[in-house]
C-alpha cells in the first residue's frame, strides 16, 4: 500500500522511468563544420587567458586539450560509446566570438560520441567529464580544425574555446553491439546480456519521454520489447523477461496516453494487467484510457479496482473525481437532449 497521498508524475519502477528535442534532426551536433549561432550568447565571465584564476588540466600531455573545471559533475566519466545531451558554446580569440552554440535549444538532442561529435578535442574533453559538470576547454588546431581551419567561420591554424556542461548521457555500448549481430546470434546471447540491451533502450525511450519527444520515446520502447520476444523453457528466465516487459506495457500505455491514442494506450495497458492483475499502475492506466473515450462505467471499474490496492495515491483519486465530474456533465447533456426530442411532442398534447 501506498501511504501519504503520494502520485504517478513519471513512468513509475525501475530507475529515472519517464529529460528530447521536438525536432531531434534539426539539433545541431558538433561535427568539423562548425554550426553557426542563431543568437550571441553572453560570453564567460571566467577567462582561459593567461589570467585564468586556476591551472589548466592538460588532458593530452602536450597542451592540445586543456580543461578549467567551472562546476563538478556526479558519477563515472562518460564512456567512449555514450550518446550525450551537452550544452555547449564555442569561441574565437579571447572569449569574444562566438562561432557555434546550442544554448537556445530546450532540448540538447543525443549525440553519439565518434559519430555527430567528431572534434577530437571535444570529444577528448567529454570523456574526461561526469554528468552535470561544467567546464572549459581550449583546443589547439590539432585537435580542432587544423591548419586549414573552417572558412569562413574558422579561420586557418586557430585556437577554439569551448564552454561545455555535460546534461546527461546513457552508455550504449551493449545495444550497439547487439543490433551487428545477426538474428542467429542474438538468438544465442545469454538472457542477462539481452535483459540489459533492453533495459537500455528503455533508458533510451524515458530519456525521449521525459523531452516531450513522445513518438521517439515509443519507438524505442517498442524496439525494446522486440527485444523481449525470445521465449524461454525456464520459469526462472521467463519471468525476469516478463517482468522486463511489464515495465515497457506501462510505459507505453502511459505514453500513448500522452499522444493522445486512448485505444493503444488501454491495448498496453491490459498487456500489463495481463501480467499482473493487481498491478495498480496498469488500472489505472487503463482507467484513465477510458475515460478518455468516454467509457465511463469500463473507466469507473479500472479506478475502483486500483483504488483500493492504494486508496491514498493521489492520482487515482483525483481521476475518479475527474470521472465523477465528467460524468455528471454527461448526464446533463443527455438529460437536455432527450428534453429537446419530447418538447416537440408536448406542444401538441
Amino acid at each position: 500500500m501506498m501511504a501519504g497521498g503520494a502520485g504517478w508524475e513519471g513512468l513509475g519502477a525501475g530507475g529515472r522511468d519517464p529529460d528530447p528535442d521536438p525536432d531531434p534532426a534539426s539539433a545541431p551536433a558538433w561535427a568539423l563544420a562548425p554550426t553557426p549561432a542563431s543568437t550571441p550568447a553572453s560570453t564567460p565571465s571566467l577567462s582561459l587567458a593567461s589570467e585564468s584564476l586556476q591551472p589548466l588540466q592538460d588532458l593530452t600531455g602536450d597542451g592540445g586539450v586543456r580543461k578549467e573545471q567551472l562546476r563538478p559533475g556526479t558519477g563515472q566519466p562518460v564512456p567512449p560509446s555514450a550518446s550525450v545531451a551537452v550544452r555547449y558554446s564555442g569561441y574565437l580569440g579571447n572569449w569574444n566570438k562566438l562561432f557555434c552554440s546550442n544554448g537556445n535549444s530546450k532540448y540538447p538532442r543525443l549525440m553519439k560520441l565518434g559519430k555527430d561529435i567528431t572534434l577530437w578535442g571535444l570529444e577528448i574533453g567529454l570523456l574526461s567529464m561526469t554528468k552535470g559538470e561544467a567546464a572549459l576547454f581550449v583546443l589547439t588546431p590539432e585537435y580542432a580544425y587544423g591548419q586549414r581551419g573552417c572558412p569562413p567561420s574558422i579561420p586557418p591554424n586557430t585556437t577554439v574555446l569551448f564552454k561545455v556542461e555535460v546534461l546527461d548521457f546513457i552508455d550504449s555500448e551493449e545495444c550497439d553491439t547487439f543490433f551487428e549481430l545477426t538474428c542467429e546470434q542474438r538468438d544465442r546471447l545469454p538472457l542477462e546480456k539481452v535483459l540489459k540491451v533492453a533495459a537500455t533502450e528503455r533508458e533510451f525511450g524515458n530519456y525521449f519521454f521525459y523531452k516531450q519527444c513522445f513518438k521517439i520515446a515509443k519507438d524505442r520502447y517498442k524496439r525494446a520489447l522486440s527485444i523481449l520476444g525470445r521465449s524461454s523453457s525456464s520459469k526462472a528466465e521467463q519471468s525476469q523477461i516478463n517482468a522486463s516487459k511489464l515495465l515497457l506495457f506501462l510505459n507505453l500505455s502511459l505514453t500513448y496516453l500522452k499522444l493522445e491514442r486512448a485505444d493503444r494506450a488501454l491495448k498496453y495497458g491490459e498487456l500489463a494487467l495481463e501480467m499482473d492483475q493487481g498491478n495498480a499502475k496498469a488500472l489505472f492506466r487503463c482507467g484513465q484510457a477510458c475515460l478518455y473515450m468516454r467509457e465511463y462505467s469500463k473507466s469507473r471499474d479500472f479506478l475502483a479496482r486500483a483504488q483500493c490496492i492504494q486508496p491514498f495515491n493521489r492520482d487515482i483519486n483525483n481521476e475518479l473525481k475527474k470521472l465523477a465530474r465528467y460524468y455528471k456533465e454527461y448526464m446533463k447533456v443527455e438529460k437536455e437532449m432527450c428534453c429537446q426530442m419530447f418538447d416537440p411532442l408536448n406542444s401538441y398534447g
